[in-house]
């Protein structure tokens, strides 16, 4: 990334609601005449397309992840179901063997009675070739059902490869999206001079001061975290410096749902891998509810997460270009709370 793009990252917060509104494309960065407002929230669009197109790679490779360990289950299935199939060949092999070679030389059961010389004998190894006989029939069938079984579980092995191979070209596809954004991003500030940088970053530091002048009072200071909360915010808290990379998730370099899906995996209590995911799924909560530990979700879209810190404060990876931070809570716009535990 251009020098310019970390010296803006490193020192901007995303905007606060007041200058995000949603704009319909973003000009061209050739563009002339630009306001200093303009260029804000055409970079403040650049970065929620990025980082929604960085949620959307995050549950595919979240997906392509969990259907690899689905693949590896199955390949362990059809192996112990073909050593399977092939000792029950075996047995019946064995078992009619041993029917065929004790079967008195050929003659029915009622003549071989008629002429042995010891009856009592005879009606015993009747007994036996009987029991055979049962052994046998019961090994065909064991050996019928898992001939239905490999086959089945051979389909399913193949059925789980293919989507495996369709969620890695989705992903790939996907990554590439992310990457087209970056480079947009990329492109539109190094049209910028320092003095229109120095100009959006306090820009943007005036509407993240005065959205979160607006949220002050939806919050609440006197709530203690839980114990998982706590070891989830602490985890999140020894974070702080580390690079954001979109798509990570530690140990060196989070992005903002790598972050927070870690954090509270370290807690002991593991949360789906995407904001949008942590959205749908975990419990809502009031904002003046918040306590240590809990996530609070950005945009409409719910394509931004960071974990709450108290005194008004957010543990995030911000953006591309920036490290984990501590953050204002309204530094983006506010969607909503949730409480993973």
């Amino acid at each position: 990334m251009s020098g310019k793009l970390v010296r803006l990252a490193c020192t901007a917060t995303v905007a606060a609601q007041a200058v995000l509104a949603p704009v319909p494309a973003t000009a061209a960065p050739d563009s002339p005449q630009r306001s200093v407002s303009q260029l804000l929230t055409d970079l403040q669009t650049l970065y929620r397309q990025t980082e929604q197109a960085t949620e959307t790679y995050d549950a595919t490779a979240d997906r392509l992840g969990r259907q690899k360990s689905e693949v590896a289950r199955l390949d362990k299935d059809l192996q112990r179901a073909r050593q399977a199939l092939e000792a029950g060949r075996a047995d019946a092999g064995r078992l009619a063997r041993q029917q065929y070679q004790g079967a008195s030389g050929g003659l029915g059961p009622y003549v071989s009675l008629l002429f042995a010389p010891d009856p009592q004998r005879m009606l015993d190894e009747s007994h036996v070739l009987g029991e055979l006989a049962r052994q046998r029939a019961h090994a065909v069938d064991r050996l019928t059902g898992a001939e239905r079984h490999s086959d089945a579980v051979a389909r399913t092995a193949r059925k789980a490869l293919d989507t495996q191979r369709a969620l890695a070209g989705q992903q790939k596809k996907e990554r590439d999206a992310v990457q087209a954004k970056l480079a947009d991003v990329e492109r539109l500030l190094a049209t910028l001079d320092p003095d229109q940088l120095a100009a959006v970053d306090r820009l943007e530091q005036q509407g993240v001061t005065a959205a979160q002048r607006a949220l002050a009072g939806s919050l609440s200071d006197d709530r203690s975290p839980s114990r998982a909360g706590e070891r989830a915010l602490h985890f999140a808290l020894k974070q702080v410096g580390k690079p954001y990379v979109w798509g990570a998730q530690g140990p060196s370099s989070y992005d903002c749902s790598g972050l927070t899906s870690q954090a509270w995996r370290h807690a002991g209590t593991p949360i789906p891998r995407t904001s949008q995911e942590q959205w749908r799924h975990l419990r809502h909560i009031p904002l003046r509810q918040l306590r240590p530990g809990d996530l609070v979700i950005y945009f409409p879209e719910a394509t931004h997460v960071a974990i709450y810190a108290g005194d008004g404060k957010v543990v995030q990876a911000p953006r591309p270009g920036t490290r984990i931070k501590i953050s204002p809570v309204a530094s983006n716009p506010v969607l909503g709370a949730v409480r993973p535990d």
